[in-house]
C-alpha cells in the first residue's frame, strides 16, 4: 500500500512526457546512424527520475506554500493529492525528490564522460530549474518557458547529443516543437488552479493575462508547433514522413475549441485538458515514428 503512494506521488501518467521525448530525441539520431542501447536506456532512466524529482518537489513545495490546500483537483492539474490528504509526511516527499534529482545528475554526469563534455551546460541548467522551478521559477513570470526548456527542448537536445556525440541544426529545429508543446500542457492546466496560485505568490501567464488572453496564448502556441514541423519538413531540416505529427490536429482544435468556450468553467474545461495531453504526447510520439520510418540517410 505504502508503494502504491509513493507511485501516485510522482504522478506516473505525466511521466509518459519524458519517455516520447527521450523516443524522439533517439529516433533523430538513428535517422543519422547512430544508436546505442545503453545510452539509450540510461538516458531514458536519467530524463524519468528528473521528471519525477520536479513533480514531487513541486508537490512538496505547493504544499509548504499552502497552494495544494486551495485547488480544485482534476485528473491533470492540482497536483497528486498525498500530502494535503496526510498519507506521506512532506519531509520524506523532500527527500524523495531530492534523492530523484541526485540520481539523475549522476547519471547525466556519467553519460557527460562517455558521450562529450558538450552535455555538461544542459546538465548545470538543468539541476538548478529542477529544484527551484517550483519555489523560485514560477513566481517570476518563467514557469511556462523553463518548462518548455527543461522538459520539450532540451532533452530531446541532450537525448540526441548522448546518442551522437555532437549537436546539430536538424536536431535543433526537431526540437522547438517539443518546446510549444510542453510549454502548452502547462499553461493549460495553470487554468483550473488560477485563484490557488494568485494566493501562494505565483506570477504566471494565466494570472497577468487573464484566462482568456491566455486561452488565445495556449492556441498561438499550438499553431506555431505545426508550423515547426511544417518548416522544418519544407526546409528539409526534418523528413517528409516527420509530418505525420500532424495527424494530432484534430485533438489540438479539440482543446482549443473547449478553453475559448469554457476557460472560467473548471469542469467543463477537464476534456480540454484531456485533449491538450494527448495532443502532445502524439504529436511527439508521431513525429519520432516518422524519423523511425525514413530510416538512416
Amino acid at each position: 500500500m505504502k508503494l502504491k503512494i509513493w507511485l501516485l506521488e510522482t504522478r506516473p501518467q505525466f511521466l509518459l512526457l519524458s519517455v516520447t521525448l527521450v523516443l524522439l530525441g533517439t529516433a533523430i539520431a538513428r535517422h543519422e546512424g547512430c544508436f546505442d542501447l545503453l545510452r539509450f536506456v540510461l538516458t531514458l532512466i536519467g530524463l524519468l527520475l528528473a521528471h519525477t524529482s520536479v513533480n514531487v518537489l513541486n508537490d512538496y513545495f505547493d504544499y509548504k506554500s499552502g497552494i495544494d490546500l486551495e485547488t480544485t483537483r482534476t485528473p491533470f492539474s492540482g497536483g497528486s493529492g498525498v500530502l494535503p490528504g496526510g498519507l506521506l509526511k512532506p519531509e520524506g516527499v523532500y527527500i524523495y525528490g531530492v534523492g530523484c534529482l541526485m540520481a539523475a545528475l549522476a547519471i547525466g554526469i556519467y553519460l557527460t564522460f562517455i558521450s562529450g563534455w558538450q552535455l555538461l551546460p544542459l546538465i548545470l541548467l538543468g539541476g538548478p530549474v529542477i529544484y527551484f522551478y517550483t519555489s523560485h521559477l514560477t513566481k517570476w513570470l518563467a514557469g511556462e518557458f523553463w518548462a518548455g526548456l527543461g522538459l520539450g527542448t532540451l532533452p530531446v537536445l541532450g537525448t540526441y547529443f548522448v546518442q551522437t556525440g555532437h549537436y546539430s541544426a536538424e536536431a535543433v529545429v526537431a526540437s522547438i516543437a517539443p518546446g510549444f508543446l510542453t510549454a502548452n500542457l502547462l499553461l493549460l492546466n495553470e487554468f483550473p488552479d488560477v485563484e490557488a496560485d494568485k494566493k501562494g505568490g505565483r506570477y504566471n501567464l494565466v494570472i497577468v493575462l487573464g484566462p482568456k488572453t491566455a486561452g488565445r496564448l495556449y492556441a498561438g502556441l499550438m499553431v506555431m508547433t505545426y508550423l515547426c514541423i511544417i518548416v522544418g519538413v519544407a526546409s528539409k531540416l526534418m523528413p517528409p514522413a516527420a509530418l505525420i505529427g500532424l495527424v494530432s490536429i484534430p485533438f489540438a482544435l479539440k482543446a482549443i475549441s473547449v478553453t475559448f468556450k469554457q476557460y472560467d468553467n473548471i469542469q467543463e474545461l477537464i476534456p480540454a485538458l484531456k485533449a491538450n495531453v494527448i495532443t502532445i504526447l502524439g504529436t511527439n510520439a508521431l513525429v519520432a515514428i516518422g524519423y523511425l520510418l525514413s530510416g538512416s540517410r
